[in-house]
């Protein structure tokens, strides 16, 4: 009801009304008037033809006087008669007023009265012929005359009243719509119009972002109200949009932070993958860089012991001390801060717990601390996950690199040892039984020249063990020295070069890592073999070695131009092509021997390559059995006079 008292609307229309009703009575007034003065003219025309009808009648009297007759007669009858018909015709009695007591119906009764009882009577006797005074009828007739103009003057003095009467009201009218009208323009004006110019201001200040202008309106109008809830609006926009760019501010430096965060996470992909195992070193300076960028820290990094069911930590940043387990005590990456802090859980920080786990497989934790006032952002939460998932790809990976090289260490001692027990250990054997064979003879007292041949036997078989050893050692040499198989054969190939004098051919169509160690080893040892014995018993001219893979399977073939073979079996006291043959079968493949259709020996082997390899990734010079190798160097590379080789 309050808001309905003050509505601009209610006001707006309250005017409208208020002229139109005015405009209405006015318009009924001046048709009530108009009604009411309908007949003023035709009474004051009657009234006016009165006065001539008593001069006509005083005509026709004097004219009976001095000629009587009939006619006259007739002639004053009919005017009487007319005069008392005019008098109360309808055209003067209808203009007179209601009001018994109004002048002029008091005017008409007097008129009335003083015909009839004055003016008709001495009329009548005239007619009749009885004398009349004319002084006395002359006095009649001015009286008459005179209340005649007396009416007629009320009648104009009526109408008149009734126009001033009409033009009063409509003064009166115009007046008040006047007033009406100025209330409704003023009002309008400072409740209509102002506002909402100061609306429209507002609207336009909005639009160029300026939430600061305010309409100040006051009332409790619709645009009052409405000015009121646009400066509450504006207020709450300019709010919000405070609030937004700060936001957006906000978001902007957090995508510039996370982008330089990204980058150093890039940066320590490539430390981490491409440093070696050095995880501390290449770690501690990118979790520094992130602590500085995301305003966190210190960060720790723990590592699960599945065995003894603990964590181990291995990196900390700020740190006062050095990890408990630490490796590597020449590297300062943990201890480079001046200012290290205390990892524990205040009012003011908290930690963040992230798991580092490839899979199912859990790997340690990663412990973040950061303050508690802002909280952390959702951003810097993926970020950090992020980093936990590539420190455990990178300690995943060192792991399986380490695993795959105590593997590869394994199957190379592995090898070697095999090596050693089917060519030296075997020799070696042999001499042994020798020289058994040698003290029984020396016990019984057989002959010097019986003993002879059994001395030729142990000096030709100690050749063999030192020529067996000298190759082994030079293929392990080969191999542990060289990037793989294809540089181990190059080698191999210009090393018989020299031996035979001529240029060993050899063709190579081999993929890269087909071949394990193990493998890798029994080929070159097969080729070996073959080309020693090129050497030893061929008297070649030309030798080639072709080594290819097709149809899954890898082919080995050695051949030359010799004196070739005379049969496939090996002679006495020679183990080559039976040891070529026992690789041939540890292989899974195939050995053929024999001679070539244009002379000289020809030597296959075919197998199918069984490739066990977790991460093909080349063994560096740390995985290297050489202390092994150099121990059969100082211990037993020497010639059979003692004379180091």
């Amino acid at each position: 009801m309050r808001l309905l008292r003050h509505s601009l609307v209610a006001r707006v229309i309250a005017s409208l009304l208020a002229i139109s009703a005015m405009a209405l009575i006015s318009i009924v007034v001046t048709m009530t008037v108009a009604s009411g003065s309908r007949g003023d003219s035709a009474a004051i025309n009657m009234a006016g033809s009165l006065r001539m009808n008593t001069y006509q009648i005083v005509a026709a009297l004097q004219r009976f006087e001095h000629q009587p007759g009939a006619e006259t007669r007739a002639r004053v009858t009919e005017l009487a008669e007319r005069f008392a018909q005019r008098l109360a015709s309808p055209e003067l009695t209808d203009a007179l007023p209601d009001a018994d007591d109004h002048a002029l119906q008091s005017q008409h009764r007097r008129l009335l009265n003083r015909w009839e009882q004055e003016l008709a009577p001495q009329v009548e006797l005239a007619i009749s012929g009885s004398g009349v005074n004319p002084d006395a009828l002359r006095i009649t007739l001015d009286d008459l005359v005179a209340e005649i103009d007396a009416m007629v003057t009320l009648l104009e003095q009526n109408s008149e009243s009734k126009i001033q009467l009409l033009s009063a009201l409509q003064i009166l009218f115009l007046s008040l719509t006047a007033v009406v009208v100025v209330i409704a323009l003023y009002d309008i004006r400072h409740n209509l119009v102002l506002p909402l110019r100061q609306l429209v201001v507002l609207a336009r200040e909005a639009t160029h972002r300026n939430f600061d202008h305010r309409t100040r309106l006051t009332g409790n109008d619709e645009l009052a109200l409405l000015g009121r809830t646009f400066d509450a609006m504006a207020g709450e926009l300019g709010a919000s949009y405070a609030k937004l760019e700060a936001r957006v501010s906000r978001k902007k430096a957090e995508l510039e932070r996370s982008n330089r965060a990204m980058q150093v996470l890039h940066e320590g992909s490539r430390a981490l993958y491409g440093g070696g195992n050095d995880l501390c070193a290449s770690a501690a300076p990118m979790l520094r860089r992130l602590e500085q960028l995301l305003e966190i820290g210190p960060i720790r990094l723990s590592l699960h012991d599945h065995y003894e069911d603990r964590e181990i930590t291995i990196l900390a940043t700020h740190s006062p001390r050095r990890p408990e387990y630490c490796r590597d005590h020449g590297c300062h990456a943990c201890l480079i801060d001046p200012k290290p802090l205390t990892l524990q859980e205040t009012d003011a920080s908290e930690c963040l717990l992230l798991p580092v786990s490839v899979g199912d497989l859990m790997l340690g934790t990663l412990e973040v601390w950061y303050a508690k006032e802002p909280p952390l952002p959702d951003s810097v939460k993926r970020l950090l996950n992020a980093l936990a998932d590539q420190l455990a790809t990178a300690i995943y990976l060192q792991r399986r690199i380490e695993e795959q090289q105590q593997i590869t260490l394994m199957n190379e001692r592995t090898t070697i040892a095999r090596e050693l027990h089917d060519s030296l250990a075997q020799s070696l054997s042999y001499l042994k039984m020798q020289v058994a064979r040698l003290e029984r003879m020396q016990a019984k007292g057989i002959a010097q020249e019986t003993q002879a041949a059994v001395f030729d036997e142990l000096r030709t078989g100690l050749d063999s063990a030192y020529r067996q050893l000298r190759e082994l050692l030079t293929t392990f040499r080969l191999k542990l020295e060289g990037p793989g198989l294809a540089s181990a054969l190059r080698q191999t190939v210009m090393e018989f070069g020299d031996r035979l004098g001529i240029r060993v051919a050899l063709n190579l169509d081999l993929p890269p890592h087909i071949l394990n160690p193990n493998e890798e080893i029994h080929v070159l040892q097969v080729v070996r073999e073959a080309l020693a014995n090129v050497v030893k018993h061929a008297n070649a001219h030309w030798a080639e070695v072709t080594v290819s893979f097709r149809e899954a399977r890898l082919h080995v073939i050695i051949e030359d131009d010799g004196v070739g073979l005379e049969s496939d079996s090996s002679p006495p006291m020679h183990y080559g092509l039976v040891i070529m043959r026992d690789r041939a079968e540890t292989l899974g493949g195939e050995l053929a021997l024999g001679n070539r259709t244009g002379g000289g020996t020809r030597v296959a082997l075919v197998f199918t390559p069984q490739t066990a390899r977790l991460i093909s990734q080349h063994v560096g010079a740390d995985s290297r059995p050489a202390p092994i190798v150099d121990t059969l160097v100082d211990a037993i590379a020497t010639d059979p006079h003692g004379n180091r080789e």
